[in-house]
């Protein structure tokens, strides 16, 4: 069946991302704006989500469907006590070839190593800004960038690949596109930048607070001369430039300017146990409710499959032509699902 299955569009089903938690101690405007999110917010509770056990049914299924890599969310992912045991049952139990952890990297300092002895793979970490204060506006809170830095370090520093994620917003943090290249290329680490994109429906996007991917890239090439190379992996979303002068790589996610739905592998599952087969999605698939009702091993596998091979996700496609029209469009917010 894994090798056979595909969507409407015939796209294989490789990745798998799930959010572990839908509770973050951020409060990032472009995901978790602290005016929507505040005080009185109701997260779930633990019933809700899904147990280690019923999480290991559901990697099960989409493993034996081609899933070989698992990328845990949240929310803040390292908020989730049972973590570490979570990234051991993929690796030593399922043989999880690839699982990687993206965090705003609060905590990742004291955590690292419990992470790293259970098995994963690479990190990716958050870093909007370098700059304090700026920093400090972009997580919503005003926390301080220093420590996640010495998170980054930390993790670095027991050997665990880390990649860093930025998501630029023009007018916001654009001006610091040549630090965060010369501080990251210094340490080794590949930056992602990311587009700000329309996920969920309360981060308040427009489209001229988009950075576009070929200004980001005129940018820095400037400074830092730019090589176009190809794709680490089929189904890779970031567009790879390594610099001439060998000191490493950039990425670019250009959902926006460049969208890349026609080659997109990635399921998602949120936290309370429901399958999401875009990130742009209105509704997801209750897996949970699923497993709960009785749903065998086997029944789960295939009602999986039906999801996928009935997937037509095309939204980054579709954007301009939704936005020309001005159809309102409910989608689901991006800390449920995770990035």
């Amino acid at each position: 069946m894994s090798s056979d299955l595909r969507d409407q569009f015939s796209r294989p089903l490789r990745d798998l991302r799930i959010s572990v938690t839908d509770r973050c101690n951020f409060r990032c405007p472009y995901c978790m704006p602290k005016e929507v999110f505040g005080p009185d917010h109701a997260f779930l509770a633990n019933p809700q989500l899904v147990s280690l056990p019923e999480l290991g049914r559901i990697v099960r299924a989409f493993r034996t469907l081609g899933v070989e890599k698992v990328r845990l969310t949240g929310g803040e992912p390292l908020l989730r006590p049972d973590l570490p045991e979570f990234v051991r049952l993929l690796k030593a139990e399922l043989g999880l070839p690839d699982v990687a952890l993206t965090t705003n990297g609060w905590l990742l300092e004291k955590h690292a190593p419990a992470l790293r002895a259970a098995g994963l793979d690479r990190i990716n970490v958050s870093v909007d800004s370098l700059d304090e204060t700026k920093a400090g506006i972009m997580n919503g809170l005003g926390f301080s960038v220093s420590r996640v830095l010495r998170g980054i370090d930390a993790a670095a520093a027991l050997g665990l690949p880390v990649k860093i994620n930025c998501v630029v917003q023009r007018g916001v943090n654009d001006d610091e596109l040549l630090e965060l290249c010369g501080y990251f290329r210094e340490r080794g680490h590949a930056l992602r930048f990311i587009e700000f994109m329309d996920v969920g429906n309360t981060n308040h996007w427009t489209s001229d607070q988009v950075m576009p991917a070929l200004a980001i890239i005129a940018r820095i090439h400037q400074q830092w001369p730019l090589e176009a190379i190809g794709p680490a992996y089929r189904g890779e979303v970031a567009a790879r430039y390594r610099y001439s002068d060998g000191q490493g790589e950039i990425g670019i996610i250009s959902s926006v300017t460049e969208p890349f739905c026609k080659d997109c592998h990635r399921a998602r599952l949120s936290a309370d146990g429901k399958l999401f087969t875009c990130l742009f999605a209105s509704e997801g698939h209750d897996l949970l409710g699923q497993l709960r009702g009785g749903m065998s091993d086997e029944a789960l596998t295939e009602f999986i499959a039906n999801i996928w091979r009935g997937r037509g996700d095309r939204y980054s496609d579709e954007r301009a032509e939704l936005l020309a029209k001005k159809e309102p469009r409910a989608k689901v917010e991006m800390s449920y699902i995770g990035g």
